[in-house]
C-alpha cells in the first residue's frame, strides 16, 4: 500500500526565513524520482530549484505560482510504495539521504558512519519529512532526530552553506555553540567565532557566545493603492537590497572622494593583450586588479567595524563583490581570493557569476562574504555616482563611464579617454588621507597600467 509522505519547504540556509514560488516543475499525477526538482522558488539571495527527497506520484501542491511560503510549510505531498518505471531510483520510503542545506529525508543514507540520536520527531515529520519542529533540521531515523556528521564526527546539525565556511576558514566546528533553534550552528555563529579569532591573532578559534536566533518581522497590513498608484511590495530580492542600503546608511558614518583620470593607456594595453591571443581580457577584470594592488598599499579599507567590540577589523584576504544588475534587482556575487588571481581568472569568474545572476543561479554562499565591492556603473552611461556602502565592508570603489573628452597630455590639449573614479569609504576605519592616497594610486594605474608591475 502506498505511503503518503508531505514534503515541507527546507531550511535554504543564511537565516533565511521564507521564499516565494517562482515556478512549479510538476503537476498533480506526475511520477517524480527521488531528488526531482519539484520547485523553483526565490529567496532574498537567489533562486533555488528545490529537489523532493522522495520518490512516487505527487498527490497534491501547496501554494500558487508567486505565493511566498515561510520555512517549514507544506510544499507537495507524494504517494511511495512502488519503484518508479524510470529507473531513476527507489521510490521507496527511504528517501535520498541528500541534504539541501539543512534537510533530509526519511532514513539516514549506509554512507554514514553513526548518527546521534535527538527527540522524536511528530506530526508529518514522523512519516519521513525529515524535520524537526519545521526547522528543516536533520533526517528521520525510526522516529527519531539523527545529527549529519562532519568528517571529524558528529556536531550539531548545520548547514552545507556554513560548513563551507567553517572548512575554508579551518574552523573546528565541534568547538562552537550554535545559537539556533536546538542549538543549530548558524552562519552568524561561525562568522562570530572567525571575527573573535581575527581579533586575538591567534588560529585558534574560539567558541561564540550564543546570540539571539534571527527572526522574521511581522507581518504588517498591505495598503490598498489610491487611484493612481501603483505598490509594489518589498520583497525578495528587492526587499533584502532596502534593507542593506538602509542599513549601511543608519550605521556607517560614509564619505566619498572622487577624481577624474586619463584611461587612454589602460585601454591601449588591454587592447594589447587581446591582440596577444589568449583568453579575451575584460575590463573590469583589469579594474579589480587594480583594486587589489591599491589594497594591498591601503589594507586599511578591506576591513570591517566590530561595533560591539568598538574595534576595526582588518582581512588579510580580499574577497571581492561587484555590483551586477538582473532583471530580479541588484545582485553582488564575490569573488573570492581576488588577490591571488590573474586578469584571466579574474575575467572568467567575472563570467561566471554574472551568467548566474542573470540566470537566477547565484547561491547565498556566492553572495556572502565580500570584504570590498567594485562598483561599474558606467555601464549605465553615466560618469559619476557616491556609492553606498555594501554592509558591513568599509569602501565601495566606483567606476564611470569612459568616453572621450578634452584633456591636457604632456603639455597639450588633447582628446583622450576619460574615466571618473569615486572612492565612498567608512570614515570609522581611516581618514580622508588613507581614502585619498588609495583613489590616487588607483587613478595613477588607470593612468599609467605599468605602476602596477611594481607589486606584480
Amino acid at each position: 500500500m502506498a505511503q503518503v509522505l508531505e514534503f515541507k519547504l527546507p531550511d535554504l540556509g543564511e537565516g533565511l526565513t521564507e521564499a516565494e514560488i517562482v515556478r512549479w516543475l510538476v503537476e498533480v499525477g506526475d511520477v517524480v524520482a527521488i531528488d526531482q526538482p519539484v520547485v523553483e522558488v526565490e529567496t532574498a539571495k537567489a533562486m533555488v530549484e528545490v529537489p523532493c527527497p522522495y520518490g512516487g506520484v505527487v498527490t497534491a501542491r501547496y501554494g500558487e505560482e508567486g505565493t511566498e511560503l515561510p520555512v517549514g510549510a507544506p510544499l507537495i505531498t507524494v504517494a511511495v510504495g512502488e519503484r518508479p518505471t524510470s529507473g531513476a531510483g527507489s521510490a521507496g520510503a527511504e528517501g535520498s539521504g541528500n541534504v539541501l542545506v539543512g534537510y533530509g529525508t526519511s532514513e539516514a543514507p549506509a554512507r554514514r558512519r553513526r548518527v546521534r540520536q535527538g527527540r522524536p520527531v511528530s506530526g508529518a515529520s514522523a512519516a519521513g519529512s525529515g524535520e524537526v519542529n519545521g526547522q528543516g533540521a536533520v533526517p528521520a531515523v525510526n522516529g527519531q532526530a539523527a545529527a549529519p556528521e562532519t568528517e571529524d564526527g558528529p556536531v550539531p546539525v548545520i548547514s552545507p552553506l556554513v560548513r563551507r565556511l567553517a572548512r575554508q576558514n579551518g574552523l573546528d566546528l565541534r568547538e562552537l555553540t550554535g545559537s539556533g533553534p536546538d542549538g543549530l550552528i548558524l552562519r552568524a555563529d561561525v562568522e562570530y567565532a572567525l571575527r573573535a579569532a581575527a581579533r586575538s591573532g591567534s588560529a585558534e578559534r574560539q567558541t561564540p557566545v550564543p546570540q539571539p536566533a534571527s527572526t522574521a518581522p511581522a507581518p504588517q497590513p498591505t495598503a490598498t493603492a489610491a487611484p493612481g498608484e501603483i505598490r509594489t511590495p518589498l520583497k525578495g530580492i528587492r526587499g533584502a537590497v532596502a534593507d542593506k542600503l538602509a542599513r549601511s546608511r543608519r550605521e556607517i558614518p560614509d564619505a566619498t572622494c572622487w577624481v577624474d583620470a586619463d584611461a587612454t593607456e589602460l585601454m591601449r594595453a588591454r587592447t594589447a593583450m587581446n591582440a596577444a591571443g589568449g583568453p579575451k581580457i575584460s575590463l573590469l577584470a583589469l579594474l579589480a586588479r587594480i583594486c587589489t594592488a591599491a589594497l594591498a598599499r591601503f589594507p586599511e579599507l578591506n576591513s570591517t567595524v566590530d561595533a560591539e567590540a568598538r574595534e576595526v577589523v582588518r582581512f588579510d584576504r580580499v574577497h571581492l563583490g561587484f555590483a551586477a544588475q538582473t532583471d530580479r534587482g541588484l545582485v553582488v556575487p564575490v569573488v573570492r581570493d581576488a588577490h591571488a588571481r590573474d586578469a584571466e581568472s579574474l575575467t572568467a569568474e567575472f563570467a561566471r557569476l554574472t551568467e548566474a545572476g542573470r540566470t537566477g543561479t547565484l547561491t547565498p554562499a556566492e553572495l556572502t562574504g565580500g570584504t570590498f565591492t567594485l562598483n561599474n556603473y558606467g555601464v549605465f552611461g553615466v560618469d559619476g555616482s557616491t556609492p553606498i556602502i555594501n554592509h558591513p565592508e568599509a569602501a565601495m570603489l566606483g567606476v564611470g563611464r569612459i568616453v572621450p573628452k578634452p584633456w591636457v597630455h604632456e603639455g597639450e590639449l588633447a582628446v583622450r579617454q576619460v574615466v571618473q573614479l569615486s572612492l565612498t569609504f567608512d570614515h570609522r576605519v581611516c581618514d580622508g588621507g588613507t581614502a585619498g592616497g588609495f583613489l590616487r594610486y588607483v587613478a595613477d594605474c588607470v593612468e599609467q597600467p605599468a605602476v602596477l608591475l611594481r607589486t606584480l
